[in-house]
């Protein structure tokens, strides 16, 4: 799929970016790749790990200084790109509400530069990552990223009769990603604190390594026809359980919950249970019924999911244990 193709990552200096990277180079065989951000210093640092990593292959990345909130710069470094993985976005809640049309400039303004621009440069597949915090939001984030969604899915509409195509990957917390609480309590515990901050200790969420972010999103660039939202099954936990399984000496600091944020999340609404299939390892929520675009591709033994269906964190079949968090954690590279 990814072999002598030109891919081009937004946000390409982040957890996710850095790590789709690192998987183009040493399993498959691009032509070229292309690390869009806005970040100097961060692609100077990436760059070098390259380097050092991949001195035969270094060659292959491009370093491409942008915002995807300027189209025009959008419309340059798209040319000649086969796929585009649109990571850009400003992710943390509080700040977030705090600013919120910055936010609204990246994740909205920014999802529909990137779709205009490839259009306008023929980009044969687009798919952006999305957020469980975008079914039902309660943030501006979750809207935000929720209205990134649907600009996505209702691209499709624009494309006429070209092979340009653009989905959605929707997923939860990524272990190892710098925003995770994962790196946060290491770096209390590490400072000799004994009591370390939870919102709420009935909060859940769904979590995801980053390595299994990646392959996700490759799998789901093979098997998109567009107009697909892509979630995969992945397991919950609950927050507290992070404390104890990271040190159960720690006591809990419970310090309640911040501005947009909710107990549980939700990745599948049950409005979008009523468009959802379940293959094995993931769920499709496709287009609308009645949308000109898209088509309902069959997906092998997809089987749509049971009336009333809500797939929620706290409702969740599969749970992490202590064995489990274990073998996460020791094979943890925070990036």
């Amino acid at each position: 799929m990814l072999d002598n193709k030109s891919i081009l990552i937004t946000g390409g200096t982040g957890s996710f970016g850095s790590s789709f990277l690192r998987e183009c180079l040493v399993n498959h065989s691009p032509r070229k790749i292309i690390i869009y951000s806005r970040d100097e210093n961060k692609q100077f640092h990436l760059s070098q790990k390259i380097s050092d990593e991949f001195p035969d292959k270094k060659n292959k990345v491009r370093f491409f200084i942008g915002d995807v909130r300027d189209l025009a710069r959008l419309q340059l470094a798209f040319r000649d790109v086969d796929i585009v993985v649109h990571a850009a976005a400003i992710k943390h809640v509080p700040i977030a509400e705090y600013n919120p049309f910055e936010c609204i400039n990246t994740n909205v303004i920014g999802a529909q530069n990137v779709i205009t621009a490839a259009i306008d440069n023929n980009v044969s597949k687009t798919i952006a990552l999305s957020t469980d915090k975008a079914a039902n939001p309660v943030n501006l984030y979750g809207a935000s990223k929720l209205a990134s969604d649907k600009i996505f899915i209702a691209a499709n509409n624009l494309v006429g009769n070209s092979d340009v195509r653009f989905s959605v990957v929707r997923y939860g917390n990524v272990f190892g990603s710098r925003g995770s609480v994962i790196p946060q309590f290491q770096g209390l515990l590490s400072k000799g604190e004994r009591k370390l901050p939870i919102t709420d200790e009935r909060m859940t969420r769904f979590w995801i390594t980053l390595s299994q972010g990646v392959q996700f999103v490759i799998s789901c660039l093979n098997m998109m026809a567009g107009a697909e939202i892509f979630v995969p099954k992945i397991p919950s936990m609950k927050i507290v359980n992070i404390v104890k399984f990271m040190d159960p000496t720690a006591e809990i600091d419970v310090i309640g919950i911040r501005p947009g944020e909710k107990l549980h999340e939700t990745m599948i609404s049950i409005d979008d249970a009523r468009d959802t299939i379940e293959l094995k390892d993931r769920y499709i929520i496709l287009p609308p019924r009645l949308s000109p675009y898209g088509g309902r591709k069959k997906y092998g033994d997809g089987r749509p999911v049971d009336e009333g269906f809500v797939y929620s964190s706290d409702s969740n079949d599969d749970w992490i244990g202590k064995d489990d968090f274990e073998t996460i954690l020791g094979s943890l590279v925070i990036k």
